[in-house]
């Protein structure tokens, strides 16, 4: 029985603030995502787009409120290393990724953490890699690739361990218009291919559009759900 249209995450009336509560950045949040969407939070910078899929991810807690993300609790240390490892894949703006390995090495690091054989990753690897169009540039460290070759390999390292769930972060922010065009249309044809979940936080409305569902952040609270 498919598992399409179940829960995938869930929020629950979440606050969050920073500098000891001067700062309030998510204000009664409330949220819920299926299986197999593509949804879009649109907002300006600043609204508070970032930190929600920051606590979705568990890089981050909330203040207050609940979240269920593929059946585990984000604020639980435990649940989020199983979270991270096994069923998250995360694509941030900036590519985070280390200057002075290859792409492979790059792609293989999530890999590494949860123990998978070096041949099944390899293969893993370079079906990832055709499929975004980098094969040619496995061996190549960062610092050599383009803006547009730097997202794909931060793609591939996101979905290296088969995520149900991807969270994309101003994935095309850094990209002149026709790359993150490219990006954008890359992410979604994965989407379909790995069967994977997607939440995108992008200021883009071309972007948020041609998404499944749009939710609009303005001022730390969802609106236009």
């Amino acid at each position: 029985m498919s598992e399409r249209g179940n829960l995938i995450a869930t929020v629950r009336n979440v606050w969050k603030s920073y500098d000891q509560g001067r700062v309030t950045v998510l204000q009664d949040v409330s949220l819920e995502v299926r299986v197999g969407e593509v949804v879009a939070l649109w907002g300006a910078s600043g609204s508070g787009k970032s930190t929600l899929l920051h606590l979705l991810g568990g890089l981050d807690v909330p203040d207050r409120g609940e979240l269920q993300v593929c059946g585990l609790d984000p604020r639980s240390e435990e649940d989020r290393l199983k979270l991270r490892r096994h069923h998250l894949g995360f694509v941030f703006q900036l590519h985070n990724l280390i200057p002075d390995l290859t792409v492979e090495e790059n792609v293989r690091v999530p890999a590494l953490a949860i123990g998978r054989p070096a041949g099944e990753t390899l293969a893993r690897i370079q079906e990832l890699a055709a499929q975004v169009g980098i094969s040619h540039r496995l061996n190549h460290r960062i610092q050599d690739l383009s803006g547009g070759e730097r997202q794909r390999t931060a793609i591939c390292r996101a979905l290296v361990n088969a995520p149900r769930l991807l969270l994309a972060d101003e994935p095309t922010g850094s990209l002149d218009e026709k790359t993150g065009d490219a990006v954008f249309g890359l992410l979604k044809s994965l989407a379909t291919k790995e069967r994977i979940t997607v939440i995108l936080a992008t200021h883009e409305r071309r972007f948020a559009e041609a998404c499944d569902r749009i939710v609009r952040v303005r001022d730390g609270r969802l609106v236009d759900v």
